[in-house]
């Protein structure tokens, strides 16, 4: 059961995509662009900043109420969801957990009203699923620190105002060696030097981001000097819920357009959805998103209670990416020849639910990190 406060935050979010992201959501993906203004839209009606205290402009909801919005908006823009909870988990959230009094001030409200979008920058040529093969350095030179390398497949990595990027600070210390920095566009010698042209989730922008003797402020430090590791990890735990969310709003998606077409496609004289081999698939499609959901939900319920999560935030996101492909590849089935044309959208959610397996962790690490939380 939701709360009532969680209906209302999940309904409120369900009208805004339906009149104002759903007629441009293909527009978006053809562009590869999301329109500033349905971004800033939806930080002044406060969707941007639902799991933060009212102190800081946010709506002093919950985890859970976070992956209702992000669902609704992925039933109907992937895009548009992948850039929303990039922001809030990956670009927002590790500001408002470690940051400073001075940092929180300085960032947080402008990330909460929309004003801006946070960033965050893990993943390098060598650091993929080795999150802790970060070779970007920083050298604390006086009260600054500099900055050199390369960060890859950085969402929004070029429209933000701060990226959140690891930096190797102890040689000789592996993981204990990498610290967090709150990095600033513009800063000289921080450039976006590639931006990605993707498969699918098009309007969200990718970016490659190089740093050529960046200097950033001894302020700019996130936590402790080689304390940096255990932030992402934390980040990343809940962002897996974030992604969790978002697989299941594509399945929804592309399970509704699909059951909408099976009942009004005829062939041998009747609807399609009359075909029991049809409608099996459908009822399929129907369990495992709501498998999915639940696994989202039991994650996200787990983490507001203060309760262990790292196990099942994992768990979520492996089922549930893994279920938005099956739903998606089935839904083009449904669809036939028509699936496989752009004028219907599931090819785009298809192509969307791609990358749910990949980003924020791989469904091989995410086997590897429940595997861990088992045998430990």
């Amino acid at each position: 059961m939701l709360t009532p406060e969680q209906e209302m935050i999940r309904d409120a979010v369900r009208d805004f995509v339906r009149c104002e992201l759903k007629p441009i959501a293909a527009k978006i993906d053809a562009d590869e662009r999301i329109p500033p203004e349905i971004l800033k839209k939806m930080g002044e009606l406060g969707f941007l900043g639902i799991p933060f205290p009212e102190e800081w402009g946010g709506a002093g909801l919950d985890t859970l109420s976070q992956a209702l919005a992000v669902e609704e908006i992925a039933r109907v823009c992937g895009s548009t969801a992948l850039t929303v909870a990039a922001h809030i988990s990956l670009g927002t959230y590790p500001i408002f957990k470690f940051g400073t009094p001075a940092q929180k001030e300085k960032y947080l409200r402008g990330h909460i009203s929309g004003q801006h979008l946070g960033a965050f920058g893990l993943t390098e040529a060598g650091a993929g699923s080795d999150a802790g093969g970060t070779r970007t350095t920083a050298v604390r030179d006086g009260d600054h620190w500099v900055l050199n390398g390369t960060k890859n497949w950085i969402t929004s990595g070029g429209s933000a105002r701060t990226v959140i990027l690891a930096a190797r600070t102890s040689k000789e210390k592996g993981v204990k060696g990498i610290s967090a920095f709150i990095v600033e566009h513009p800063t000289p010698g921080f450039t976006v030097s590639k931006d990605e042209h993707k498969l699918g989730v098009r309007g969200s922008q990718t970016v490659e981001l190089s740093l050529r003797d960046v200097r950033v402020p001894a302020d700019a430090l996130l936590g402790e000097v080689d304390g940096g590791f255990a932030i992402f990890l934390d980040t990343l735990d809940g962002g897996r819920i974030g992604i969790g969310a978002l697989s299941v709003g594509l399945a929804q998606g592309a399970y509704e357009m699909s059951v909408a077409y099976a009942k009004e496609r005829q062939q041998f004289g009747r609807p399609i959805a009359e075909f029991q081999g049809l409608s099996w698939i459908l009822s399929d499609m129907a369990v495992q998103i709501e498998a999915a959901r639940q696994l989202v939900w039991n994650a996200a319920r787990r983490r507001d209670a203060g309760l262990p999560y790292k196990k099942e935030a994992a768990m979520a996101k492996l089922f549930a990416s893994e279920a938005a492909m099956w739903v998606t590849t089935k839904a083009i089935q449904v669809h036939g020849g028509n699936g496989y044309s752009r004028e219907y959208p599931v090819e785009r959610f298809f192509r969307d639910a791609k990358l749910m397996e990949i980003g924020e962790g791989t469904s091989e690490i995410q086997r590897t990190v429940i595997a861990r939380e088992i045998l430990k």
